[in-house]
């Protein structure tokens, strides 16, 4: 039995998501999990999990607070001595990183996406940079969730050693089972996720305004990671939108929604897509890395252009001309398309593969 540290930013990020592959490693190893928050560390510990709380400032760059962050993982190395330790999203990864390379640790990276850094550039994009290089010089693997994705870090000199590429945490097609397709006559546009800019907030909501009617809902489901609370309110007072609130528990949205839209400017690999599509709903999505690998154009889905409000109006303008047997179709063609290539269990026989061959070491 060997010692496994997870380090994380979301407890339900870690359940929801990895979960299998937490289960695989219980298995046969000690399994000790690092996270910022309690929303499903009940559910991880009552699986086996140790679990450490280890706060994390996810969005903020402020370097007193990352330096704690660097100290704690530093410590969390120094009192479990683990034989391997997995790090997810950037701050786990850089900090996380730096602490394992300097203990001499094996760990193994997953890039969950770029983040808002490379999308600004300028002096932010070199400062991650220096950051992700020191985070990764002594990776034993890096995973992606998409080419596009580790193209960027070749191109920007963060990669030294060994990469591989899985289908983000791919979808749990238990967890979530196809739903026959609604029978009313109501078309349900459902936006699942934070309400911020990146995610196309801004975007939707002006689709919601030109498209909104009696027959045609646009409902959100989610929290404000944003300032967009009072904006939200007010769209839902004039009835352009329905605010749905947040909820751990999503089948039951997707079961009654016609389709699921994310006009997000940048995924790694977008569980939302992922988990509507094994559900048996068609998506509108931005034709971006993350997104267009999920969804066929015209036949489980359709893509628009990021930041174009006016595209993805046209998008659903194109989804409203179908009928409900055409949107049926698309939804059974998702279901089928998940099932082909994007079963979790592949995703996690990946990892296993890569940290049985460090714990055989």
């Amino acid at each position: 039995m060997g010692t496994v540290l997870i380090l994380g930013n979301s407890s339900a990020g870690l359940y929801d998501f990895r979960n299998g592959l937490v289960q695989a490693l219980l298995a046969e190893h000690r399994v000790i999990v690092s996270l910022p928050d309690t929303v499903k560390t009940e559910l991880l510990a009552a699986e086996g999990c140790e679990v450490v709380l280890t706060p994390i400032n996810r969005r903020g760059m402020n370097p007193a607070q990352d330096f704690r962050l660097l100290r704690e993982y530093r410590r969390l190395l120094r009192t479990f001595r683990p034989d391997l330790v997995l790090t997810y999203t950037i701050k786990p990864n850089v900090y996380g990183g730096m602490a394992c390379a300097a203990a001499g640790i094996p760990y193994i990276q997953t890039v969950t996406g770029l983040g808002s850094a490379f999308q600004k550039g300028g002096a932010v994009r070199r400062l991650v940079c220096c950051l992700y290089r020191a985070g990764m010089r002594r990776a034993d693997c890096v995973f992606f969730q998409n080419e596009e994705n580790r193209e960027t870090f070749r191109r920007f000199g963060l990669l030294r050693g060994r990469t591989r590429l899985v289908s983000g945490s791919g979808v749990d097609l238990t967890a979530h089972p196809f739903a026959a397709y609604p029978e009313d006559a109501v078309v349900r546009f459902l936006f699942v996720g934070r309400m911020m800019r990146e995610k196309g907030i801004g975007e939707y909501l002006a689709a919601a305004e030109a498209l909104h009617s009696e027959t045609v809902e646009f409902q959100l489901l989610g929290y404000c990671d944003e300032d967009y609370q009072s904006l939200l309110d007010e769209k839902e007072r004039a009835g352009v939108i329905r605010q749905l609130g947040f909820h751990t528990g999503v089948n039951r949205f997707y079961h009654v929604c016609s389709a699921v839209v994310l006009p997000t400017y940048h995924e790694g690999m977008s569980n939302v897509l992922m988990e509507a599509s094994a559900s048996g709903r068609p998506v509108i999505a931005s034709d971006i890395s993350g997104c267009r690998e999920i969804f066929e154009e015209g036949r489980t889905g359709f893509g628009c252009r990021p930041k174009s409000a006016e595209s993805l109006t046209e998008a659903l303008r194109r989804f409203l001309l179908l009928d409900r047997e055409r949107r049926a179709e698309m939804g059974r063609r998702a279901r089928e398309k998940m099932e082909r290539e994007f079963d979790r269990r592949r995703v996690t026989a990946a990892y296993m593969e890569e940290a049985e061959r460090i714990l055989r070491t």
